[in-house]
Order: structure tokens, then C-alpha cells, then sequence
């Protein structure tokens, strides 16, 4: 029961309703949402990147977390291995949102299981997937336009050519948003989505 996860839902007429998801195309009618809801009204900046990526990635993304926090980000990203994970570390203390492809009670990647719960803490997870709903191929996509949506800016990382990073960076520049890349080695697969 949603109540009793200490989960609350938000529909678009609500006030805590993310302010910059109301404008994308079909923006989604109810969001499942848990933790510190007053960082939904902030500026938000989404890092998104690699799953499999270096630890000089990880190290940079984690590293960027931090100084746009410091300038008063709240940094979006989507709880994913490698570039999120080291994101979301990053921006915990000044403030993080997780958005997951599945249920808010469903927790993928199973070894994030730590940083899921100092987020429901601290930060704020959201869904767009009803409770108890299992991650799966098809929703990733459209957890993408949700963390591209909520955003001022989107910078990726790390990613390949074919790669939900990109997709992200593509919803990012329908919906009017900044899009930034960090370059990388030009013989890195991981670098040829931002290069």
C-alpha cells in the first residue's frame, strides 16, 4: 500500500507537481513520489551517463555533483549503475532526485539498494510506473523524458552511440532544455555518444 511506503501521488493540477514536467508533451498524469518534496520546486540539473562506466567518468560525474550543488542544483538523475549512481553520491547532502523506469517501491539495480534508501531520506524518488510495477526494456525510455523533463539542463557523461544517455540528451533538446557532454577519449565505445 502506498501509504503505508510513506509514498505519496501528485497529479499534474498538484502544486508540488514538478513546474517543468507540466510543459513536456504528455507530460504523465499522476507521479508516485517519496522523500523531501520541497527539492521538486528547485533548480534541478540532471547528470545521466554510463552504465558500465570508467571510474575517471564516475570520478567526474560524482565530482560535478557536487559543484553544482554547491551552487545550488539539485542534481536528477535515474539510480542507475556507474554515472548515476556516482551522481546521486555526489548530491546527496545538497540535494537529489532518483526517477525509476518501475514501481517506487522497485528497486533496480539490486546493489543500489543503499543509495535507494539514503535518497527516500534525504533526496526524492519518483515513478511514473504504478506501485509494485517491475523495470523492464520499455519503460526506461520513458523514465528518460521524465528526468529530461523535470531538468533545466541535462549534461551526459559518459555513453555509447546507441544508449539510453542519449535518448535522454534527444527528449532533452525536444523539450527546450540545455544539453551539455563531457568529451572523452576518442578510442573509448563509452565516449563516442558524447564526442
Amino acid at each position: 500500500d502506498l501509504r503505508a511506503f510513506g509514498a505519496d501521488l501528485l497529479s499534474l493540477e498538484d502544486p508540488l507537481y514538478p513546474a517543468l514536467l507540466k510543459h513536456i508533451d504528455s507530460p504523465p498524469p499522476l507521479l508516485t513520489v517519496k522523500g523531501q518534496l520541497s527539492l521538486l520546486s528547485g533548480s534541478l540539473f540532471a547528470i545521466v551517463g554510463a552504465r558500465n562506466a570508467s571510474a575517471m567518468g564516475k570520478k567526474m560525474a560524482n565530482k560535478l555533483a557536487v559543484d553544482l550543488g554547491a551552487q545550488g542544483w539539485t542534481i536528477a538523475s535515474g539510480l542507475a549503475r556507474g554515472i548515476d549512481g556516482a551522481a546521486h553520491l555526489g548530491s546527496l547532502q545538497k540535494g537529489t532526485i532518483a526517477v525509476l523506469a518501475g514501481g517506487i517501491d522497485c528497486i533496480y539495480p539490486p546493489e543500489n539498494e543503499a543509495l535507494y534508501a539514503q535518497i527516500a531520506e534525504i533526496g526524492v524518488l519518483i515513478a511514473e510506473s504504478p506501485f509494485g510495477v517491475q523495470p523492464h526494456a520499455t519503460l526506461f525510455p520513458r523514465r528518460n523524458r521524465i528526468i529530461s523533463g523535470i531538468s533545466r539542463a541535462v549534461l551526459v557523461v559518459e555513453a555509447a552511440l546507441k544508449s539510453g544517455s542519449l535518448i535522454t540528451a534527444r527528449y532533452a533538446l525536444e523539450q527546450g532544455r540545455e544539453v551539455f557532454a563531457i568529451p572523452g577519449h576518442p578510442l573509448d565505445p563509452r565516449a563516442r555518444g558524447c564526442n
